[in-house]
């Protein structure tokens, strides 16, 4: 039963009207009542017109609303709306197994966010609901590939408000490779999930370049008064199209890569595709040859190494060669050990 909130509004206050005990209501006492709640809750101007009024009532009678137990009492040419039965109310009406099953599954995808900061609500709603409806606790069903132990996860709400409310933030941040901290000024424009780690996109205010901010490398966030620019050229739907990941280099260009499957991984690949740009190019007897038009980064090759060999870079020979050369100084590694 999908319900807009004025339509609810409505179903609540002919609810009260039908339950009182100590007055009995006309139709055009009814629809002053609605129109009423309506102009409070909307402001002035919300109103409805006494057909709207008889499609609720209509509604809160069928089995598709509550199947209320409506009495109309005759005085007259007009008539008087009452429940027959005392203790009748929409409120006191049972979640139907249908609205059960789809709070279960709203339940289900909410918990996926179990760990993070400031969603520790969600263990505490759980019981409550199951309390509320006299429910046995749900069996997990579905899970979700993160990690909830990641460092800097506490930096979340912060980045996500600082982003809504358009604000400068100080950032005291350490890549892998500094040995020491930085202080950086940004202005946030974006937050992104990949591999289950989480990067903010942002304007550093000294060179005026976009940064790409691994959030398990912040040591610490404070806002900033300085006056905020506002990202006016970036569209970060299609600034992730052209690459695997997170990361590339200004200026790059996708470049086409074709790369032969063996028989073994193809289906793991052609089911799930390495890009949005994968196509299927041919197939032979030992494996099938595709295509992807993307931005070589180091995401992309992580990637492609992890098929081991069962994956082959055919084309371009430059990326043939990179990719080679990497598989090059792995096996010197293990060539070296005693």
């Amino acid at each position: 039963m999908s319900i807009n909130k004025n339509a609810y509004l409505r179903y609540q206050v002919l609810d009260k009207c039908f339950c009182n005990k100590y007055k009995i209501y006309f139709i055009e006492d009814l629809l002053n009542e609605v129109n009423k709640s309506l102009e409070d809750f909307n402001g002035s101007g919300s109103k409805i017109e006494k057909r709207q009024l008889f499609d609720d009532i209509k509604f809160m009678e069928s089995e598709a609303g509550w199947s209320i137990p409506l009495e109309r009492i005759k005085e007259g040419k007009r008539v008087k709306y009452r429940y027959s039965e005392d203790n009748f109310s929409i409120k006191n009406q049972k979640i139907s197994d249908e609205e059960l099953d789809a709070i279960n599954a709203a339940l289900m995808v909410f918990m996926r966010f179990k760990g993070l900061p400031q969603f520790e609500w969600i263990n505490e709603l759980v019981p409550k609901l199951q309390s509320v409806f006299q429910q046995d606790e749900t069996i997990e069903v579905i899970s979700f590939d993160q990690n909830e132990f990641l460092v800097g996860l506490e930096h979340l709400p912060m980045l996500y408000k600082s982003i809504i409310k358009e604000t400068v933030l100080a950032i005291e941040y350490q890549s892998f490779k500094d040995r020491n901290s930085k202080l950086l000024k940004v202005h946030p424009y974006y937050l992104k999930q990949f591999n289950k780690r989480w990067f903010l996109f942002g304007l550093n205010n000294t060179d005026k370049l976009l940064y790409n901010l691994p959030l398990d490398r912040i040591k610490s966030i404070k806002p900033d008064h300085m006056k905020f620019m506002k990202n006016s050229v970036i569209n970060f739907k299609e600034y992730f199209e052209d690459i695997v990941g997170v990361s590339f280099q200004a200026n790059s260009k996708p470049i086409k890569i074709r790369i032969h499957l063996d028989n073994e991984i193809a289906p793991y690949v052609l089911t799930k595709p390495l890009h949005g740009s994968q196509k299927k190019i041919e197939s032979n007897d030992e494996g099938f040859v595709i295509q992807l038009e993307v931005i070589p980064n180091h995401e992309l090759k992580q990637l492609l190494l992890s098929f081991g060999d069962g994956l082959e870079v055919v084309s371009p020979e430059s990326y043939r060669d990179e990719i080679s050369r990497t598989i090059k100084k792995m096996k010197m590694k293990y060539d070296n050990v005693c």
